[in-house]
């Protein structure tokens, strides 16, 4: 009898704490949702809205959302515009909206257009050359914080 008591005490202990443990859960997702509105772009972001940083001689570009996981950019290039060779941590997949590119990565060269996308792996040097004035998607994942100069 004594066994089954203290059984009931400890589920009931149990139950209050996982009770608890949800309530302080909720109110930790709470505080986290707040820091994460100031750590992330507006839900809708319109073009028209945003403006065109300089990113080099021939080439803007615009943030078009981001959170502290993954950041879309817009990058607008003038024919014979060139994306420098660079590396970052950062995954990256570009999309080619429009244009045409000649694209390295790792040392591969390959040329792209409208509809085409290029993957590149976290510090793998790649650089790009317009070939035809064009528009590409950037996605990066983390974000870039380095695009937030504001």
């Amino acid at each position: 009898m004594k066994s089954l008591k203290f059984c009931t005490l400890l589920i009931g202990m149990f139950l209050a704490a996982g009770t608890n443990t949800h309530a302080t859960n909720l109110e930790n997702s709470d505080k986290s949702s707040a820091t994460a509105k100031k750590t992330r772009s507006e839900t809708f972001v319109y073009s028209d809205k945003q403006s065109w940083e300089p990113a080099g001689k021939g080439v803007t570009r615009q943030v078009m959302g981001y959170d502290g996981q993954v950041m879309m950019v817009k990058v607008k290039f003038e024919k014979g515009a060139v994306g420098t060779l660079h590396t970052h941590y950062q995954t990256q997949t570009t999309y080619v909206a429009s244009g045409k590119f000649e694209f390295t990565v790792g040392g591969e060269t390959k040329t792209v257009e409208a509809g085409d996308g290029i993957y590149m792996e976290p510090d793998v040097p790649h650089s790009c050359t317009c070939l035809e004035a064009g528009m590409l998607i950037d996605c990066f994942s983390p974000m870039r914080a380095d695009y937030l100069t504001k």
